[in-house]
Formats: C-alpha cells, structure tokens, sequence
C-alpha cells in the first residue's frame, strides 16, 4: 500500500501542474454545456471528466505493470522488477526536480508521447461540444492519454508492482490525487493554484519525493545484491 499512498501524493503534489494542462480543457468543455441548469451539469460534467482520465490510468497502469509482470517470468530474469524498481526511482528523482523547477528536463520524456497523442487527439474534437454530461466521460478517457511528465513517472512506479492488478491501484492512487485540484475549477481555483505553485509546497513535496526515491533506489540495489 505504500506505493499507493505515494502515487495519491505524487498526484496531490503535481496538482499544480494538472491545473495548467488540463484545467483550460476542462473549463473549455464546462462552457460548452446548455445555459440551461449549467451549474449542476458543469459538475456533473466535471465529475465524469476526470473518472474517464482516472480509467484511462487505470488502464494504461494494467497493462505497464501486466505487460512488466510477464516479460520478467517469460524471459525468467530474477532481477528485471529490481531493475525496473530502480529506474522507477530515477523517474521520481527526475520529477522531484520537475516539480521543485529545478530542472525540466522531464519535458524531454513528455515529448515522445505526443506522437501517440497526434492519433488519438482527433477523437476528443468528435465528443465536443458536450451536450450532455455523460459526455465528458469518454471525452475525459481520450484526454487520459495526454502526454505527461507526471503520468509517465507514475506508470514507472506502477511498472515494478508486479500484477496488472498493483499496477491499476497504484494509478488509481494517482488519479484520486489529481481530483481535488480538477475539481476546484471554479470558486476555489485561484487560492488553490497558489498554493499548488507555492515555494515552500514545491520545495517541501519535492524533497518528501525525493527521499522517497532515494530510499526506494538503495532498497532495490540491496536486493540485487542478494540475488547475485
């Protein structure tokens, strides 16, 4: 459970960040709805929304973590999830840096997975406007699949989990995360952005993330040792 209560805080701590990717888009979708008894839809609206981006997630972390699982045992290398649970721990380092603005070099990554991106964008125009807020559940599972930094990093978490299964938790754990931010859109947006964007919560995340990481990265390395 560990791992799950480290993707809920990943996803709390790069709030911030889903705000500024996904925010315009939601609040684009919301506009779109009827006059007619908006505010009610708008949340229902919302609220479908990013339940498709939680199954998209869910999703893309069974089939990492699935896919990690069987290659291990097809292939019988005893220390594939070691290595992997290393890397994992890079990935994390990389966004600590990342979410402190210390170094962006984790835009580099989110860069490989527009080309997949380029694909299936087209289908979230089809879904709009949205005219009813059911609506925004398939629109919300296209927009799941948007390149990012902080997804990515999350999947590498979720690719050493070991079971399809571990891994869709563990993105659950990042989807539930992300919701308080996304669901602020509106009335509280703005003192929560600053919050998000706050010094002292970049800096205090970061390294919370970061200790983690290093701590996961010597865990890992230790067993490798054993193995050998």
């Amino acid at each position: 459970m560990a791992d799950f209560y480290a993707a809920v805080f990943i996803g709390l701590l790069g709030a911030g960040h889903c705000l500024a990717m996904c925010g315009g888009v939601a609040s684009a979708m919301t506009f779109s709805i009827e006059q007619q008894q908006r505010s009610a839809r708008q949340l229902l609206a919302i609220l479908f929304y990013n339940l498709g981006r939680g199954i998209s997630y869910i999703v893309a972390g069974m089939i990492i973590a699935g896919g990690a699982a069987a290659l291990s045992q097809f292939f019988e290398i005893k220390s594939a999830l070691l290595w992997l649970r290393l890397l994992s721990a890079i990935m994390m380092l990389l966004l600590a840096l990342y979410i402190s603005k210390i170094w962006q070099g984790l835009q580099k990554i989110e860069a490989l997975g527009h080309y997949f991106w380029r694909i299936i964008q087209p289908l979230a125009a089809h879904l709009m406007p949205i005219k009813h807020p059911l609506m925004a559940l398939p629109f919300g599972i296209v927009w799941g699949w948007l390149p990012c930094g902080l997804v990515y990093s999350s999947l590498s978490w979720a690719a050493v989990s070991g079971s399809a299964l571990q891994g869709g938790l563990i993105m659950a754990g990042f989807a539930l995360g992300t919701f308080p931010a996304m669901f602020s859109l509106g009335l509280f947006s703005n003192y929560l952005k600053n919050l998000l964007n706050s010094l002292w919560f970049r800096w205090i995340g970061s390294t919370m993330l970061a200790l983690y990481a290093v701590h996961t990265g010597y865990i890992a390395l230790r067993q490798m040792q054993y193995i050998q």
